[in-house]
């Protein structure tokens, strides 16, 4: 997840959404229709954030038009969502924060539509039969909003010296355009960007076409073929150094960088393919059919994030956030939590490549990693009780709330629970093993706290996991077992 900079260690960057947009009822175009069927819940019940998602539908992909002016912070939009009907439907809600909705229609038909807060409601004109395939698109314009969530953290749209930033996680994407913004609903993308001649805009996937300029307007297409839950999608725009190379068996890598940050960052970003090598190595297959990064100026971003295909930095990365990121693409954005309830699955698993990356190229061992964290929490180490008392403060299967998803437990005591199964299992290869099945098992999918470790106890039936799962995922304090 949010990976703050600068950073000693993985730190609590939090993560919730406070909209702070006001309930508003705005009624939009016109049509009458039936109202047999049921309607979309307007959330899909996360633990930390209730209202974000929407039920009765699924969404199998996003067309995004966009044209967005610096100057004056304007963003017009169209979003066409691809989506299957799950239940028998006569309103559907849509998550969209701030921005002015124009018009709503589905199956090229004018629906009704009304918004409260950022719930934009949905009513087509003939109600939709569970198992209906079904495009509905939205137009809307206006001055996207920043969030600012329960940590004090911002995200959504994000105005640079030079553009803008857009980040997601977890509910940012909501503010500049209209979907189902609940990791459980995985998508592809087509992202259509005009900007400004002389700007470039950078997003997920590939580029579908080379840049077009028509006057004063230059338009660019991305495509995302790979599932992506919408706090991976991203949009930046910005004055950048482009720099396109290849990893292994010729998989584009694609870095935009500020030019601010050009020098510092040229050497860390030339080792993205041997990154990427060495992950394969462990992790598996890379999931996805492009890599990269985007390297914005430090004061655009607070915290990296895992952005599908290209993370993004706050400034130049060091190795170490790097391998981060990338060990991100797999865990975290091919094998995403299901709840965010569920992010130590991401961030416990991207924290412990790190020890992997320092162990495999001569520095400490993930042992060494683990015992200086486990002594440092104890109350007899000499630390500071403050040190002790954020490593051990939840447990990192159960964040107290939604400021604290991306606390400290989540990354390190996560990463210490994935170590706590390596020594159980005595074998680093079985280990390797399991990390590389995982992977492979939830590809492109969502997971829990649950499938995980029913599937790590049926992957290993003759190994007692019981009291790593109580004491170091979900216990309270700090396990005295090591």
């Amino acid at each position: 997840m949010r990976t703050p900079r600068p950073r000693p260690l993985p730190g609590n960057t939090g993560a919730g959404v406070a909209v702070g947009v006001a309930a508003a009822l705005v009624l939009g175009a016109c049509g009458a229709g039936g109202v047999s069927g049921t309607p979309g819940d307007d959330g899909l019940g996360d633990p930390y954030f209730p209202r974000a998602g929407n039920g009765g539908y699924d969404v199998t992909h996003y067309a995004l038009t966009l044209a967005y002016t610096p100057a004056d912070r304007h963003l017009a939009g169209t979003a066409t969502l691809t989506a299957r009907a799950t239940q028998d439907l006569s309103a559907l809600n849509l998550d969209l924060a701030g921005l002015d909705v124009e018009s709503v229609t589905v199956d090229r038909r004018a629906a009704r539509w009304n918004r409260a807060g950022h719930e934009l409601t949905v009513r087509p004109r003939d109600d939709l039969d569970e198992g209906t395939v079904f495009r509905l698109t939205v137009r809307y314009q206006g001055t996207p909003v920043t969030l600012t969530d329960p940590d004090g953290s911002e995200e959504g749209w994000l105005p640079t010296e030079d553009g803008a930033l857009a980040l997601g996680q977890p509910t940012g994407s909501m503010t500049w355009f209209p979907g189902n913004h609940h990791p459980a609903d995985k998508a592809s993308y087509d992202i259509t960007v005009t900007v400004p001649r002389g700007l470039k805009a950078v997003s997920n996937g590939e580029l579908t076409r080379e840049p077009t300029t028509r006057g004063d307007r230059t338009t660019f297409a991305w495509r995302a073929t790979e599932p992506m839950s919408s706090h991976a999608a991203t949009v930046a725009i910005g004055r950048y150094d482009i720099g396109r190379t290849v990893a292994g068996g010729g998989l584009p890598v694609y870095t935009a960088v500020d030019p601010d940050q050009a020098d510092a960052s040229r050497d860390v970003l030339s080792r993205i393919p041997d990154v990427l090598a060495w992950a394969e190595r462990n992790f598996g297959p890379y999931p996805f059919s492009s890599a990269g990064a985007i390297v914005e100026r430090p004061d655009d971003a607070g915290y990296a994030l895992e952005t599908q295909n290209r993370p993004v930095f706050p400034g130049a990365p060091d190795t170490a956030l790097l391998v981060h990121e990338l060990a991100h693409q797999w865990y975290g954005d091919s094998v995403t939590p299901r709840t965010w309830r569920d992010m130590w699955l991401s961030e416990g698993f991207a924290t412990y490549a790190e020890w992997l990356w320092r162990e495999d190229h001569g520095g400490e061992t993930a042992q060494q990693t683990f015992d200086a964290l486990h002594t440092a929490g104890s109350a007899s180490s000499g630390s500071g009780t403050d040190d002790a008392e954020d490593l051990w403060s939840f447990p990192p299967a159960d964040p107290p709330d939604a400021a604290h998803i991306s606390g400290r437990p989540v990354y390190d005591r996560a990463a210490m629970t994935l170590h706590r199964i390596r020594q159980a299992l005595g074998d680093d290869a079985a280990f390797r093993v399991l990390l590389r099945d995982w992977a492979a098992a939830r590809r492109y999918g969502n997971a829990d706290t649950h499938d995980f470790t029913t599937w790590v106890e049926r992957r290993y039936p003759a190994t007692d996991f019981a009291p790593i799962w109580r004491d170091w995922l979900y216990g309270d304090g700090r396990p005295d077992d090591q």
